[in-house]
């Protein structure tokens, strides 16, 4: 039998009345912004640096919450698993979305679950090592692990979790130079920093903000390179691996962005989106992002945000399928 005009009417009629009220009750409740690693790290300072503006443009209260451990899936799964009403929101990167499900056994969602809703920031990485490693430049780092490696001790290289960019990092500097490293993941940066001054790891390939600039300065850390193609602002006497002849062309860097669960209705993706637009255009929030040597790119519409995410996605895939990365 078929459905009459008039209950197809009534239908159409009932999503558009669902969809003007989602619009205007969101967010009816404090938000949550959920930092997949712990407090202290480069991922809590981004957070931590806009969840009071962002809160503004909501008018609803914005909580950081910090949930570590899996490469960053544990928090990812814990989005998933709360109601997709947007009232949850994932601040990640393609670490933990993309390489986590390629890597960990554990994790059993896929990227296409989670909608990016605004990028943040664009991050320059580093390679900080501890302060008496006995390399200043790529070819020395190279040499030094070579030599390490034959003595049977292979450099040591730290991560925030098995299948992370930073893992993949490393493993991918062991493949192009030949030479064996150890991995050593950690659940986030900063107790991945903490080792690293203790001298209980070698080097960490990683986003950095001024506390790491000043923790070399300090002489607490040491910085060998940067992965940037040239020299970075606040690094400018720290040669880029990119200078050197055994790792020429390494270079690499990541994002930062905002996601929701693939479910969450069209017109609060909408209002996340008018709202984290603001706040990217935020003098406050870019002053303070860009003093911490982070890239603050122009927001961006939703049609080119979920191209950008697609090509990612494609793009790290190939990488992890190019080193044979295998669930654990």
């Amino acid at each position: 039998m078929k459905p009459s005009f008039k209950a197809l009417s009534g239908v159409l009629f009932g999503l558009v009345m669902s969809c003007s009220a989602w619009a205007q009750t969101f967010p009816s409740k404090p938000v949550t912004l959920m930092v997949p690693y712990p407090a202290g790290g480069v991922s809590d300072v981004i957070a931590r640096s806009l969840n009071n503006v962002l809160a503004k443009h909501l008018g609803q209260t914005v909580i950081v919450e910090n949930l570590g451990g899996a490469s960053g899936g544990i928090a990812a799964q814990k989005v998933l698993n709360s109601a997709p009403d947007g009232h949850m929101i994932f601040q990640g990167s393609p670490n933990e979305l993309i390489l986590a499900p390629l890597s960990n056994a554990a994790v059993k969602y896929k990227p296409e679950d989670f909608r990016l809703v605004q990028m943040i920031t664009v991050n320059p990485l580093v390679m900080l090592a501890r302060k008496d490693l006995p390399a200043s430049n790529g070819d020395e780092l190279v040499a030094h692990a070579r030599k390490s490696a034959a003595e049977g001790k292979p450099l040591t290289f730290a991560s925030v979790g098995p299948g992370s960019l930073y893992h993949l990092l490393g493993e991918h500097m062991s493949k192009v130079t030949g030479v064996p490293m150890t991995h050593v993941p950690y659940k986030g940066g900063a107790p991945a920093v903490q080792d690293l001054m203790g001298g209980q790891v070698d080097i960490f390939m990683t986003p950095y903000g001024k506390g790491q600039v000043q923790l070399v300065a300090d002489g607490k850390l040491k910085a060998p390179a940067v992965l940037s193609a040239e020299r970075q602002d606040l690094f400018k006497q720290v040669p880029a691996l990119n200078e050197s002849t055994a790792l020429k062309g390494f270079v690499f860097e990541t994002w930062a962005g905002f996601f929701v669960h693939k479910d969450t209705p069209e017109p609060v993706v909408q209002a996340l989106h008018k709202a984290l637009s603001e706040v990217a255009n935020d003098v406050t929030v870019r002053t303070a992002l860009e003093a911490q040597a982070m890239i603050v790119p122009r927001p961006q519409p939703l049609a080119a945000l979920g191209k950008l995410y697609a090509e990612n996605t494609a793009k790290y895939q190939a990488i992890a399928k190019s080193m044979r990365l295998q669930p654990q």
